[in-house]
């Protein structure tokens, strides 16, 4: 699941959505976030060389453009993930306040470690920088939600909670 999806391996109804998500932002570059944002979940979770390239003819700008953004942001990524993305902030309150236990609990209940998908696609778990919550630290993020204060006992809740979306 964590290989880097190839040329051609969109469907057909996928590379329509993304036709249909980009053409009305021809020639709009200050759109390409929103764009990206909007195409990647109908793409793997990802933003492909083919989701790229698609998204370059629809747009008119150029793929150089499209890598260069959907590689800095982090919430952008070329690899396959899962449904929901849970990330771990790495921040200096967050590690003084426990997230090194509370990750572990996350690899411990998915079996999988930071960086990885499970084997059924549902969960992808990252780091990622301060979320901006330091007062309610250790913090995580489950797909666009924020989570403060979490601690290892409350893993099970959380994943139990997004595996029934």
């Amino acid at each position: 699941m964590d290989e880097i999806k190839k040329q051609g391996d969109l469907s057909p109804e996928t590379i329509e959505k993304i036709k249909e998500i980009a053409l009305p932002w021809k020639g709009r570059e200050d759109m390409l976030i929103e764009v990206l944002r909007a195409v990647q979940p109908f793409a793997g979770n990802c933003i492909t060389e083919e989701a790229a390239s698609i998204i370059a003819d629809c747009m008119d700008i150029p793929r150089a453009k499209i890598y260069g953004v959907s590689t800095f942001y982090a919430f952008f990524s070329q690899k396959a993930r899962g449904i929901h993305i849970i990330r771990m902030c790495r921040s200096a309150p967050c590690h003084v306040k426990g997230a090194k236990a509370v990750i572990t609990a996350f690899e411990e209940a998915l079996g999988i470690k930071v960086g990885e998908t499970t084997e059924d696609g549902l969960f992808t778990l990252e780091y990622c920088e301060c979320l901006g919550m330091c007062d309610g630290s250790p913090n995580i993020m489950v797909d666009d939600d924020v989570i403060t204060n979490v601690s290892p006992h409350q893993v099970p809740n959380i994943l139990a909670k997004y595996r029934i979306r």
